[in-house]
């Protein structure tokens, strides 16, 4: 099955792979808007036709992606890396210095302890607390400020 990528307006490839999905075309069968990838949208249909008239209706679409006049397609190998989620403790190491940007403890800086990548957590002690407590959040809830490997 070929997969279309489409251009679309900066900032607006969720609003347009949202407006392809409410369309109910049998011959488009997947829509992806990953966040890594600024101002296209991966559309699975049938054939490069049904996706321009699609594309017709929708505000924000400009179209299909072309080389030499070609459409083009893409395979399901170019993809792949889109589809499977990158943890939130990736790039984050054991005594990275951290703040925490979310719960109980916001604003506060720590140490990072231990992670749990498994889980997407991690244990961290906080910097100005008087008895070393460590508390385990998840991993999208720190913001690296200062790494060791740096």
């Amino acid at each position: 099955m070929p997969i279309f990528a489409v251009k679309t307006t900066a900032r607006q490839e969720r609003t347009v792979a949202d407006m392809i999905a409410t369309k109910e075309f049998a011959e488009i069968h997947a829509v992806l808007a990953p966040d890594s990838l600024t101002s296209y949208v991966m559309v699975e249909a049938d054939s490069d036709a049904i996706v321009t008239r699609v594309l017709e209706e929708i505000p924000h679409a400009r179209g299909l992606v072309e080389s030499g006049g070609m459409v083009g397609t893409s395979s399901m190998s170019e993809v792949e890396h889109f589809l499977s989620p990158t943890p939130d403790v990736e790039g984050i190491a054991e005594g990275d210095i951290v703040e925490l940007i979310a719960g109980p403890f916001k604003g506060e800086k720590a140490r990072v302890q231990r992670i749990d990548e498994t889980k997407d957590q991690v244990t961290v002690e906080l910097y100005e607390a008087t008895v070393p407590i460590p508390v385990t959040v998840r991993g999208d809830q720190i913001r690296v400020l200062d790494s060791e490997e740096r």
